[in-house]
């Protein structure tokens, strides 16, 4: 009889969420702490020095349970997702005003594009304006295109939308951003950014919606094989991140259901609707 999954459950045996007390052995139960990532881009760990499961954005909140030997142990606001990561990257709690809503942006010294560029921020990254200026918004960390944001509070309509704006974005395994994504990844950038739940592994994004198996493909449709996930962008292309083209890329949803089945990824195993 399997456990609990690890990647939604925040305990590690030495601590544990405080709800979780007598439901899971830890040596102690703990509230969270809350904490910002401070970097632009943070591996999400398996374990301390592991594998990286995920990638959390600038500005994203978290839960810290434990600090210990300079990794954090902690849960995702976004979806849950439970894992280590390099502790020095957190900072305090602050609330999010914009999101970056172009594919990337730059941080700004000063309040001029000539100025040195402090950082590569990516989509989906939560930022807190503090003034607005002629051209730019000014933050914490210093000052971004106002072109590129977006108030929080405004959703997007579309996710096939955003998923387009991650064409040809290169392919990386766990990961969250414009630098790299993958195909879970990318749904899930996709569906944050309208406002949808989404969970952070293709296994898991298999319970969004509902079956659509033997209904015609619509646009936004997500279809799935083992260790897969794809958008459909119309009745008969989709838009995935994927390890053939190392890329983000569009693919007719025929030649690829044949392609991935000749590899070995076997067939579509799920057709959902949100």
């Amino acid at each position: 009889m399997s456990g609990p999954d690890r990647r939604l459950t925040p305990a590690n045996g030495r601590v544990a969420a405080l709800e979780l007390a007598g439901r899971v052995p830890a040596e102690r139960y703990v509230p969270g702490e809350g904490a910002r990532v401070a970097r632009p881009v943070l591996d999400l760990l398996a374990a301390p020095g592991g594998a990286r499961d995920r990638q959390l954005l600038m500005g994203e909140a978290v839960e810290v349970f434990e600090r210990r030997a300079g990794h954090a142990f902690i849960r995702a606001a976004r979806d849950g997702y439970c894992g280590y990561v390099d502790a020095a990257a957190l900072d305090a709690p602050r609330a999010a005003t914009h999101l970056v809503a172009t594919p990337a942006t730059h941080l700004y010294a000063e309040e001029s594009i000539k100025s040195p560029d402090l950082a590569h921020l990516s989509f989906g990254s939560r930022i807190t304006v503090l003034h607005e200026r002629r051209e730019l918004f000014e933050t914490p960390e210093g000052f971004i295109p106002k072109k590129h944001l977006r108030e929080i509070d405004r959703p997007f309509s579309d996710p096939v939308t955003v998923a387009q704006m991650f064409f040809g974005t290169p392919y990386l395994w766990g990961g969250n951003s414009r630098l790299g994504i993958d195909c879970s990844g990318l749904v899930q950038a996709a569906l944050l950014a309208c406002g949808l739940p989404c969970p952070g592994d293709s296994d898991l994004q298999q319970a969004l919606g509902r079956d659509v198996e033997g209904e015609p493909p619509q646009r936004g449709d997500l279809w799935f094989w083992k260790g897969h996930v794809a958008l459909m962008v119309d009745a008969e292309t989709i838009i995935h991140a994927n390890g053939h083209a190392m890329a983000v890329t569009y693919e007719d949803a025929r030649k690829a259901t044949l392609r991935i089945e000749a590899q070995g990824g076997g067939p579509v195993t799920h057709r959902r609707r949100l």
